[in-house]
């Protein structure tokens, strides 16, 4: 796995090569600005970028915009991006093309290192990693009209976990349920959405797009 880091503290910039290097994970480059940035992603190629939403010069979306950018030029690129706190609208922003190889995680998960790397290879493996405080703070301000309030406590558990990227079983070893339960709980998260076998998208991606779709 080859790597770009694009953070403008050092501190945590040079914090999260060491972290990663010392996984024997291959950085082969970090950045402080956009620029630096796409610029090693245009040198490098890397397979994952992990890129902080704040940057200069205005330390407002410049990361999120990179980012979209990086994947323009270089569309099979995983991105994982890293946030002080939740901003709902950049979250949203990043997924509505679709959530392949896509994250969006707070900067303390970085701390929790296990679950950040599980994060970086989960992206990296063509998945969704969506941190679970985003996904908290989405669901407490989902609109009525969204069809989440009429999922039941335990689909909007599983809606949620579905939505930091876990599969069927994953899910169901999370809380202790039968795969054939989570596959049945899912059932009734697309029906309770509306979203039905001929839809011409990824269910699964449309359900977690609604609970972003909801934060507006």
């Amino acid at each position: 796995m080859r790597i770009v880091i694009a953070e403008d503290d050092p501190l945590l910039r040079e914090g999260l090569a060491l972290l990663l290097r010392a996984e024997g994970l291959d950085v082969v480059a970090t950045a402080d600005s956009p620029g630096t940035f796409l610029a090693a992603v245009d040198e490098h190629k890397p397979d994952v970028a992990i890129v902080d939403v704040r940057m200069p010069p205005t330390h407002t979306d410049e990361g999120i915009v990179a980012a979209v950018e990086a994947r323009r030029r270089q569309p099979e690129l995983a991105v994982l991006v890293l946030s002080a706190y939740v901003e709902q609208a950049f979250a949203t922003d990043l997924l509505a093309g679709g959530s392949a190889r896509l994250g969006y995680l707070l900067k303390e998960r970085v701390g929790r290192v296990s679950s950040f790397l599980d994060a970086l290879h989960r992206v990296f493996a063509g998945g969704t990693a969506v941190d679970p405080e985003v996904i908290g703070q989405l669901l407490v301000r989902a609109r009525p009209d969204s069809g989440l309030d009429r999922l039941s406590p335990r689909e909007t558990e599983v809606l949620a976990l579905m939505a930091e990227g876990l599969g069927n079983t994953a899910i169901a070893s999370k809380l202790v349920l039968s795969d054939s339960a989570v596959h049945k709980h899912v059932r009734q998260i697309f029906a309770k959405l509306g979203l039905t076998p001929d839809d011409q998208v990824d269910r699964r991606v449309a359900a977690v797009l609604r609970f972003l779709e909801a934060a507006r």
